[in-house]
């Protein structure tokens, strides 16, 4: 069968970097080819290359047979490649409907017929499986219902390569089943479809063939994923032996620690209308407290009032004791409690600022002297986190906005240890990031756990939850209607709290 899409010993270089070496694909009609590596291993250049974000240095590119080389993401998809990127890569301020038809809108004399463009808006994301108000702007929509908007944008294009960049990182289950009709739908109609991710589960349910890069360089290409072992594939991402990968496992938690002594976060009856209810939560000392529950059960809003990033009708939180009368991030940062966001390209990372800048940014006013900063102090600092967490960068002067998304999720977590917190509250802190890098971050928060710091983990991973907390509390509709503690955190479990649990309106006391 002939490719729809090649490419053909392409080369990309950066200052200090070969992010993609002699780099090979192939793409063909009606397949769904998994694109796989670490974080950094030039999966995000490949793709940016073969969408016209980026020029190859050298090597050659084929669409349909004929050489191309777009000079624009807008070119290629005119041409017939549409993606969808890991970040929703959308206009927030804009509605629903006309992102969804951003560039393509329906016409009337000359105009939007706006009308239009809405009722087709809605029939479209019915589809989807999402039932939302077409008029309001993207950014009112959780993660996941901005995400399946942008898919929706994607597929309705008339295309016949769909490039999907970690698309389920934000769905949850019957998202992702919603997700994976339509893909099968895609492949029927001769669609071809590059699929991105690091869930192994997704790539031998719905791939056919793999390609596994490491380092910028292609270690397998084209492999049949059914004559695929897993071992065998996670060996060849991590660059390890199949009988070390067996032997330490992908992940790194270690719930085994010390727990002692008097609660550093107490939290009792946070209340906002409509949204939480009454939650109360304690964490001790080197103590991992899992969030479990579904998407929209109250999760981030909990982290984020707790951090007085959410304003509340009634609640208290102390931190080592005492009252945090002022609800501010300021004054939570101040207290000793700092947060994660779970979307660390809208409220994380500066782009544009250098691996330093972001990662001392916290710490900027306790190293301060008379308005002057000490380039030394933060050196200093700079160079230990970036040790310690082994972060990917070419230097400290590099853009964070370049780096891997596990790197990006390093850099934010350096920002907060170098203010020496008591709490640290971290929601999603391995969405979208590889199985190597997703190891390391786990098992930096569980040396954290073990230094004595507190911590509130957030995760739609019941696996995550299972192995690295020390206990489980889970929300349904902003209550609590479980928890579990030793033994009994297990996954059977939390899916039979979920099941049980009551509905919305319930009165729940923790």
């Amino acid at each position: 069968m002939e490719n729809v899409l090649e490419v053909d010993h392409v080369v990309k270089r950066f200052p200090g970097v070969v992010a993609l070496d002699r780099v090979s694909f192939s793409l063909q009609p009606g397949e769904v080819h998994a694109l796989v590596g670490e974080n950094g291993a030039g999966k995000s250049t490949l793709i940016k290359v073969m969408t016209g974000v980026y020029k190859a240095d050298a090597g050659e590119v084929r669409y349909a047979g004929k050489p191309v080389a777009f000079d624009s993401p807008s070119a290629a998809q005119q041409a017939g490649i549409s993606t969808i990127y890991q970040e929703v890569n959308l206009v927030p301020l804009m509605s629903v409907a006309r992102n969804l038809y951003l560039n393509r809108e329906p016409r009337r004399f000359g105009l939007i017929d706006s009308r239009r463009m809405r009722q087709q808006a809605r029939g479209v994301l019915r589809q989807f499986g999402v039932d939302v108000n077409v008029s309001r702007p993207l950014r009112s929509l959780g993660l996941g219902a901005q995400q399946m908007v942008a898919i929706a944008r994607a597929v309705q294009i008339d295309a016949r390569v769909v490039i999907m960049d970690e698309p389920t990182s934000s769905l949850e289950k019957r998202e992702v089943e919603t997700l994976f009709r339509v893909i099968k739908q895609l492949r029927e109609a001769g669609i071809a479809i590059v699929y991105v991710s690091h869930r192994l589960d997704e790539l031998y349910k719905i791939c056919d063939r793999v390609t596994v890069m490491r380092d910028g360089v292609v270690v397998g290409g084209g492999l049949d994923m059914r004559g695929l072992d897993r071992l065998r594939l996670v060996s060849m991402m991590l660059g390890r032996d199949v009988v070390d990968v067996k032997r330490h496992g992908v992940t790194a938690f270690d719930a085994d620690h010390e727990i002692e002594g008097e609660p550093v976060l107490r939290v009792r009856g946070l209340t906002r209308r409509h949204q939480l209810h009454n939650i109360s939560l304690d964490i001790r000392p080197g103590e991992v407290v899992g969030l479990g529950g579904l998407l929209g059960s109250g999760r981030s809003e909990t982290a984020r009032a707790i951090v007085g990033a959410l304003g509340l009708d009634s609640g208290t939180v102390e931190v080592d004791g005492a009252v945090v009368r002022r609800r501010s991030t300021a004054a939570s940062i101040k207290a000793g409690a700092v947060m994660l966001p779970e979307d660390r390209k809208a409220e994380g990372i500066i782009p544009n600022l250098s691996v330093r800048e972001n990662i001392v940014l916290a710490a900027l006013p306790r190293l301060s002297k008379f308005g002057l900063v000490s380039r030394a102090k933060q050196d200093e600092i700079v160079d230990f986190f970036i040790k310690r967490l082994r972060i990917k960068a070419s230097s400290p002067d590099q853009h964070v906005g370049e780096l891997s998304g596990g790197n990006q999720q390093k850099v934010l977590l350096a920002r907060w240890m170098c203010l020496h917190p008591k709490v640290l509250l971290l929601d999603e802190p391995t969405r979208g990031i590889d199985v190597g890098a997703k190891a390391e971050v786990q098992g930096h928060i569980d040396d954290l756990a073990r230094e004595g710091l507190g911590v509130l983990l957030i995760s739609s991973e019941l696996d995550e939850l299972v192995e690295g907390s020390d206990r489980v509390l889970v929300l349904k509709d902003g209550h609590v209607i479980g928890h579990l503690a030793g033994d009994d955190v297990s996954e059977e479990n939390l899916m039979e709290v979920l099941a049980a649990g009551p509905g919305a309106g319930d009165d729940i006391d923790d």
